[in-house]
């Protein structure tokens, strides 16, 4: 038992992992005891919970491309459509973010982390190398990154099967949320948004092209075409209703 617990906290870069990892399970048995676990395999539970596929945190604001600049009538080109993602969405995508529920993804990649980091450290003298074990999780996350692609890839054909394809446009419409960003005619910006105490991010462009700044209380009042983003405005009025 000593020697196990050995292993599970020494060196340092085994310790932090199963407390990440320790932290997840407490998560699961906690939602497993609330009653809301179960939403998880949920379909209908799911549509609440799962951004749209083109929900993706946006890496400071991008512009976009309307025929005329007509956002009453939401005319896209082809430009608007092959608005490219960011750093951040691309790695999130490779992932499949948006395709499997975000927490399990996080618990998924402790799990893994950890499992490589204890193997590791059974190989490779790494207690040796003592405060400086934690470098070992660089190349660690490298490759749990890595493998959580194909990991996630059958979990994600399960949850599509079970009808977890992202929320339809009027489920986010009306929804308030929070500025991550300061949008102004067609740039591109992430607001938050609360979705049954998770918060998640969208893509949002100002509806009239007013300028919204970062830390706004918005409103969603529309979806373009494309599904890649949402019209939001600063507060709701007759044209909004």
């Amino acid at each position: 038992m000593t020697e196990l617990i050995n292993i599970l906290f020494n060196p340092l870069s085994n310790g932090i992992m199963t407390v990440l990892t320790g932290m997840s399970v407490v998560y699961w048995l906690f939602m497993f005891l609330m009653g809301d676990g179960v939403h998880l395999f949920d379909a209908d539970a799911d549509i609440d919970l799962h951004p749209t596929p083109d929900v993706t945190d946006v890496d400071g604001s991008h512009d976009i491309a309307t025929e005329g600049g007509d956002h009453a009538h939401h005319h896209h080109t082809d430009t608007d459509a092959n608005t490219e993602p960011g750093f951040f969405a691309k790695a999130m995508d490779y992932i499949n973010v948006g395709k499997v529920p975000i927490m399990l993804i996080v618990t998924l990649f402790k799990f893994i982390g950890w499992i490589i980091t204890i193997i590791s450290s059974l190989f490779i003298d790494v207690a040796s190398w003592g405060i400086k074990s934690v470098l070992i999780l660089i190349p660690v996350f490298i490759v749990t990154f890595i493998l959580m692609h194909f990991l996630t890839k059958p979990l994600a054909k399960m949850f599509k099967t079970i009808g977890y394809n992202g929320e339809e446009s009027h489920d986010f419409l009306g929804r308030m949320g929070k500025m991550r960003a300061s949008i102004e005619g067609k740039k591109i910006g992430s607001a938050e948004f609360i979705i049954q105490q998770d918060p998640i991010r969208l893509n949002v462009v100002s509806h009239n092209g007013e300028k919204i700044g970062y830390g706004d209380d918005v409103i969603i009042v529309d979806e373009s075409k494309d599904k890649k983003y949402y019209y939001v405005t600063k507060e709701i009025t007759i044209d909004n209703i």
